[in-house]
């Protein structure tokens, strides 16, 4: 087995390129695919869901907020209705390039703003959970959230994921950073087997909180992503720590 690290990628647009996709499949067991509305078009979707079959890793869906200029990480109003057709056809669109390939969708992973908004607000998190039903797949999500208290409720299976590359609040939620700065590789590994065995992780202000890391997060548009997913792996691997479930 294989540590349970899941990567959101596909994020690039056009000519435009973000993130090592291709260096960093070898180190994940499961890709989060943008679905156009922060990132990514039908060229990028059908790229990167082919080089995940390359490589045997299981993919999921990576819907936002409709934000392709913010990159999906400004928060937005919408009815729950409007919010949950939203995310089916991102998550649609995907399913059909998977479809093509002969692959299945493994979960669906709310990006940005929207995830954080999910994880305070109940109706925001069945708005995604109406989404999530209709393609009959795992959800990712943090512990401790309206993730885990909705999505279970909701007859689907929680992932509760941990984040190796951005920081915790001393509520034990994760900070969603606009921009992703580089990490130390050695401190995020030591971070992330700490979160995996122990369900613990250090704030930002140096205090204890809970998590639960049935898998690891690490973002391709952190700019050392690459070194960050192989330190985690390696460092999971060499602890015998794999991590739960990543999905169907």
């Amino acid at each position: 087995m294989r540590p349970a690290i899941n990567c959101d990628m596909g994020e690039g647009f056009g000519l435009y390129r973000m993130g090592e996709d291709e260096e960093l499949m070898p180190y994940i067991t499961a890709a989060n695919v943008a679905c156009g509305f922060h990132a990514a078009d039908p060229v990028v979707m059908a790229r990167t869901v082919r080089l995940a079959k390359q490589h045997g890793v299981k993919v999921g869906a990576h819907p936002s907020l409709p934000d392709l200029q913010g990159f999906g990480r400004r928060e937005m109003k919408m009815q729950p209705g409007e919010l949950a057709d939203c995310i089916i056809y991102q998550v649609g669109a995907l399913k059909g390039f998977l479809d093509r390939e002969g692959l299945k969708l493994s979960h669906v992973k709310p990006h940005g703003a929207l995830y954080g908004m999910a994880a305070r607000s109940p109706e925001i998190a069945e708005a995604v959970a109406r989404a999530v039903k209709v393609f009959g797949v795992a959800v990712y999500g943090m512990a401790g959230t309206m993730h885990e208290k909705v999505y279970p409720a909701q007859g689907l299976e929680f992932v509760s994921e941990y984040y190796a590359d951005l920081e915790y609040g001393d509520d034990g939620g994760v900070i969603i950073t606009r921009v992703h700065e580089a990490v130390d590789p050695k401190r995020a590994a030591e971070r992330a087997l700490r979160a995996v065995r122990d369900g613990v992780a250090e704030s930002v202000h140096g205090r204890e909180v809970r998590v639960r890391a049935d898998t690891i997060c690490v973002h391709s548009d952190t700019p050392n992503a690459v070194a960050v997913a192989r330190a985690v792996r390696d460092c999971l691997t060499e602890a015998k720590v794999h991590g739960g479930g990543t999905g169907s």
